[in-house]
């Protein structure tokens, strides 16, 4: 890489709230990183005309019947250079990641500072720009996650999965004011956390954070 210019990058997760929060945080934190290229399905990223990159950040397993193999190869075909970011890490899928010739095999345990810090390494990027915090750790100041009644965590999962204040009701066969008062106390509660969610997007980052996403 020629110094100071910026790697341009994409990330390919079928799981779109966390593709959210890692696009989130990168742009937030790693900004010698050009994030030009977000995309859940594999004919999403390669149809884009941000596509090739610099650098790609996809998961080894998508619902797509892509193989690794195949998505691998059409990557380093364009250009780009891949980084496998998975959950699904056992020994006998690290090997077949790196037979397609991958730069790096990560798990999404890992921090996302270190993530970066690996993709520095993969791209001959030497800074490293100041990364405050890791895009899983909550984002207040005081970092708590509120206590929820069964009530309240169960209209939030409803929530975030994607229904209306409405359908939250009928799934849980309660009024519909009742269904908009425990998502209200869901949001005034993560404000007395130190972790405003006014937004929905701020609400489905929030259970993705904690453990409410189904």
């Amino acid at each position: 890489m020629v110094s100071g210019e910026r790697v341009r990058l994409a990330i390919l997760d079928d799981h779109e709230v966390l593709l959210d929060s890692l696009a989130s945080w990168i742009s937030a934190n790693a900004t010698d990183f050009d994030l030009v290229l977000t995309a859940s399905t594999w004919l999403e990223l390669v149809h884009s005309d941000a596509f090739p990159t610099d650098l790609v950040i996809l998961d080894f397993q998508l619902r797509e019947a892509v193989s690794i193999e195949a998505r691998v190869r059409t990557c380093r075909a364009a250009g780009a250079k891949v980084i496998v970011l998975t959950s699904l890490d056992t020994p006998e899928v690290r090997q077949r990641a790196a037979d397609t010739g991958v730069a790096a095999f990560l798990s999404k345990t890992m921090p996302m500072g270190e993530v970066m810090d690996v993709a520095r390494k993969v791209m001959g990027i030497t800074a490293r720009p100041r990364q405050p915090r890791d895009w899983r750790a909550p984002v207040g100041e005081s970092g708590q996650k509120p206590k929820l009644s069964a009530g309240e965590a169960e209209a939030l999962s409803l929530y975030v999965s994607g229904l209306s204040t409405q359908e939250v009701a009928e799934h849980m066969s309660v009024q519909y004011e009742t269904a908009k008062t425990y998502l209200r106390r869901v949001r005034e509660k993560y404000v007395k956390a130190g972790r405003p969610a006014s937004r929905k997007a701020d609400l489905i980052r929030r259970a993705a954070e904690d453990g409410y996403l189904r």
